[in-house]
């Protein structure tokens, strides 16, 4: 039977790829590519055509067969899928290791960066190379065998520790429902929170509700729950996942996180690091551990007054309200919704009916022409994943294609949570003259379709929806044709947020939302009053959300860094230092954030979550721009997708940057757009 993951056509066959397909295709796939390696190796005229083009087209099969595979992990992880990707893992860990510390390969590059013909490659071609040199010298290349073999069993281990990080956090969300037949706990829920809880109820034979920890049915509960009690075991359950006091301790992630750190910092010692901060820079934007420090630090003492005294005002507000001793965290979000109900008259849900999906997509989409001067159709009868699954294909001014990308936008069992963006295919041109065409997954966890009634977007979700286009733009809008440096590859780390954040700030436009706005039994658009409020409380206890996203930067990059006093305290006491100096509430003793912190544990963002930071910085400062000349200037549009879309990872960022923006960032627009007082 054939194994459809080998097929050469341009999309998956998403209905017929198997679990068992995984293994025998990645094992042929691995074992052709080393021996085009050795055939590489032997080629005597050193230059690109005969050496890493031939390489980057034997290496896109492979690129394509475990992008799928890793994309189903992450949106169809039943237990078949689950136990054929942890048998493949370390197939595909030990070939990374290997090919990184290849010093026969390593030195076909140098030998590129120095052959004659290099003076007339591209900024492009340079740079991949440039890249690779780097890479290969950051994964030990020029070490001794024995501690080669250290770095491959690092790599495995933590890969391997990742993966069951990951897989604890989905279980123990998985594991947590609450069954009820009480009417008066979902007095005030949203309506999909309360259609949604009835289904789920149905599908488990239940009469009733049953809520879970899904993100559209927590947030809703701490956000609109009135039995205060209900609101604080949710909290507990939610901040407690993956930790020894939820489910008996039986996806406990404590392990894994002491495990994962101590490899990380054996492995940059190894590398010649202090620390893994250090290693984790060289790839970054950001020179050295001290400037992030300074920068995190910085953006803390502008917004820590002002987030102290946006909590004491929203305790005040509660305690009048139901005269509650203290604030505590299960309380924000509610009383937060409440304080702008009653001040504001604004809410949320009140926007909610006027946010369909699929009037939300045509909007953006529309945005996206007007801007960047694209157009986005819907490509029908494709093969997918779920039945709610679409594909779109992206063209430019001329017709020529661009790039396509699936959009799967809700949250369902077996599915990972949060949202995010990844690739099936990296745009390259192979020696024919033929283009490789980007493809792109946006994903999401919106409540689906209840009632009923189509999937109905929140703002801050049409935000979420804006943010994760972006960088779906920057992938599939890319016009470099060498994948390491093409779309978001070779984008460093802290740069990578920069269109992602930037297409937020068109979330707060009157034009924008008027457009992509349409009341799902009406037609109506949003009125005009409605976004005033939304303006109104658009930086209602910001600074309380910025020192929040400080907190997790700062805890992240000093327990990887291990400086100073650092050095000899654990996680625990480093969170608990972090959270003394920037958090506006005191957590509670069974608060194991850590242990479902998926962005630094299974994610890439280790020694890296500044980059949210770092990025806003880079995109407020971009659109900033925008506001200068009109936030739909044509001319400044094709700007930002000349440089910063179509460039990607082709040049160095900074470089990019003042491309676009004539000067190097300023912070100024960042506190601004967060009515912060600098």
């Amino acid at each position: 039977m054939e194994n459809l993951l080998l097929n050469k056509d341009e999309l998956p066959h998403f209905d017929k790829i198997t679990s068992k397909d995984f293994k025998p295709a990645l094992e042929g796939l691995i074992s052709s590519y080393k021996a085009c390696i050795k055939d590489v190796l032997q080629e005597k005229e050193i230059h690109w055509e005969k050496t890493l083009q031939i390489l980057d087209e034997e290496y896109a099969p492979l690129d394509f067969a475990w992008n799928v595979i890793n994309h189903l992990n992450s949106v169809q992880n039943t237990e078949d899928v689950r136990k054929a990707y942890e048998e493949v893992l370390p197939l595909m860990t030990d070939f990374g290791t290997e090919i990184s510390q290849n010093n026969d390969l390593y030195k076909l590059y140098v030998k590129l960066s120095k052959a004659g013909s290099y003076d007339f490659y591209s900024i492009a071609q340079k740079k991949s190379i440039a890249n690779s040199i780097r890479d290969f010298t950051l994964a030990g290349v020029g070490l001794p065998k024995d501690r080669k073999d250290r770095l491959k069993q690092i790599n495995q281990k933590i890969s391997s520790l990742s993966n069951q990080f990951e897989k604890n956090i989905l279980d123990s969300t998985i594991a947590f429902k609450y069954h009820t037949e009480d009417n008066n706990i979902v007095e005030n829920l949203p309506p999909h929170t309360i259609d949604f809880a009835k289904e789920k109820a149905k599908e488990m034979g239940k009469k009733g509700y049953v809520f879970t920890l899904d993100a559209p049915c927590y947030i809703a509960i701490m956000s609109y729950a009135k039995d205060r009690k209900i609101r604080e075991e949710f909290y507990k359950a939610y901040i407690s996942r993956a930790s020894e006091i939820a489910n008996k301790g039986k996806f406990d992630n404590s392990s894994n996180i002491s495990e994962i750190l101590a490899l990380r910092q054996e492995k940059s010692e190894i590398l010649g690091f202090s620390n893994y901060a250090e290693l984790s820079l060289a790839r970054k934007m950001a020179s050295n551990n001290e400037e992030v420090m300074t920068f995190l630090q910085d953006l803390l003492d502008k917004s820590k007054p002002q987030a102290d005294k946006e909590k004491a005002e929203l305790e005040k507000f509660a305690k009048a309200e139901d005269n509650i001793d203290a604030l505590e965290p299960w309380d924000a979000a509610y009383y937060s919704t409440l304080f702008q109900k009653k001040n504001f008259d604004f809410s949320e849900e009140v926007l909610r009916p006027y946010f369909p999906e699929d009037r939300v997509l045509q909007g953006l989409f529309n945005l996206a022409e007007k801007v960047f001067n694209i157009t986005i159709s819907e490509v029908k009868d494709v093969s997918v994943w779920h039945e709610t699954v679409k594909l779109f294909e992206v063209k430019d001014e001329n017709g020529k294609l661009r790039g396509k990308f699936y959009t799967d936008l809700y949250a369902r069992d077996f599915k990972r949570s949060g949202a995010w963006m990844a690739d099936l295919r990296s745009r390259m041109s192979y020696s024919n003259g033929s283009i490789m065409h980007p493809i792109a997954f946006l994903e999401g966890n919106f409540a689906p379709p209840t009632g009923g009634k189509p999937a109905l977007l929140s703002h801050n979700e049409v935000n979420t929806l804006f943010h994760e286009f972006g960088h779906t733009m920057q992938h599939v809008l890319t016009i470099i044709n060498y994948p390491s440096v093409s779309g978001i590859a070779g984008v460093p780390w802290d740069a990578v947020e920069l269109p992602s954040q930037f297409m937020e700030n068109y979330c707060w436009e009157w034009d924008v939302l008027e457009d992509l706005s349409g009341h799902f039994e009406t037609g109506k658009k949003l009125p005009r009053a409605e976004f005033d409020k939304l303006i109104e409380v658009k930086n209602y206890n910001s600074a309380m959300a910025m020192v929040r996203q400080l907190e997790f930067a700062m805890f992240d990059f000093r327990i990887h860094a291990r400086e100073g006093s650092d050095a000899d305290s654990s996680v625990t006491e480093i969170l608990a230092d972090v959270r003394s100096k920037a958090a506006v509430m005191a957590p509670k003793d069974y608060n194991y954030f850590e242990n479902s912190f998926s962005h630094i544990f299974a994610g890439g963002y280790a020694a890296g979550y500044y980059s949210y930071k770092w990025a806003e910085v880079l995109s407020a400062d971009a659109f900033s721009k925008f506001e200068e000349e009109g936030v739909f200037d044509k001319r400044a549009g094709m700007k930002f997708r000349e440089t910063v879309l179509e460039q990607g990872g082709a040049k160095d960022a900074m470089d990019i940057f003042v491309d676009f923006r004539g000067r190097e960032p300023q912070i100024d627009a960042l506190l601004r757009h967060n009515g912060i007082e600098g």
